[in-house]
């Protein structure tokens, strides 16, 4: 992925087909209004959206913030999810870390900041 058009078109194509993983119900807005679906929250305990996404999914995309409570929380459902098979795609997160964006939530925002 180049830019942040391509970024947010391979999502949405991405999104059709398996799950997107956010830490909550503003990221999920964020990302509806880009065109993004099959968007889950983190508002349950971590064990319930692990076996949820293990259940029901072979391939998730995650795309927690990049501050530290989202690092946290990467570290800790990401081994559990590749434990019970499911392919975590983290792409459209490492793209995240090499622009200045840090929480999914102000994605529009940062949108609206660096496109004409």
């Amino acid at each position: 992925m180049e830019d942040f058009n391509e970024w947010i078109k391979e999502l949405k194509k991405g999104s059709k087909e398996k799950l997107v993983l956010v830490e909550g119900i503003k990221d999920k807005k964020a990302l509806e209004q880009l065109g993004v679906s099959n968007i889950i929250t983190l508002k349950k305990p971590l064990y319930k959206i692990i076996e949820q996404i293990a259940g029901s999914e072979k391939e998730c995309i995650i795309l927690l913030d990049l501050d530290k409570a989202g690092k946290d929380l990467y570290h800790k459902i990401v081994p559990s999810l590749k434990h019970l098979g499911v392919k975590v795609i983290d792409d459209y997160r490492n793209f995240l870390f090499k622009t200045k964006l840090r929480q999914i939530e102000g994605i529009i925002s940062y949108l609206n900041k660096i496109q004409p």
